[in-house]
């Protein structure tokens, strides 16, 4: 598995968001600021997650965007997977975005793909955002 760099900025703009839980709307610019992110790139990052139902904005002067659940209900999984899809190393051993591979031909490699995406999945399905900040 690899991160593009959709899935880092998202995740570093929802551990943004994560340790401002609570206390008000942050805006993009903000976000953007503090986490390196060129802004027309985490508009639309924001636009996915805000569409995905993990955020929740507010238009004017006083807006921004916030959490729409605690940090410590949302998986770094579940943001992965909504950027990149599979967290698994190759498709054929993925568990939501199955396809045919050639390394289906080598049972012993594929187990250890499948032993590899356990791992990785197990680990970002357990760990929140709420994990991540502080």
């Amino acid at each position: 598995m690899k991160l593009s760099t959709k899935s880092e900025y998202a995740c570093l703009a929802l551990i943004e968001l994560a340790e401002h839980y609570g206390s008000g709307w942050v805006t993009i610019e903000d976000i953007a600021r503090r986490q390196h992110i060129p802004k027309k790139y985490l508009e639309n990052i924001m636009l996915i997650m805000n569409r995905a139902g993990y955020l929740i904005s507010k238009r004017g002067i006083h807006g921004g965007y916030q959490l729409s659940k605690e940090p410590g209900s949302i998986s770094i999984a579940e943001i992965v997977r909504l950027m990149d899809g599979a967290l698994a190393p190759v498709r054929s051993v993925s568990k939501y975005y199955y396809e045919h591979t050639p390394i289906t031909q080598n049972k012993r490699l594929l187990s250890l793909m499948a032993d590899i995406r356990d791992y990785i999945a197990n680990k970002l399905e357990k760990t929140t955002f709420k994990d991540l900040t502080g």
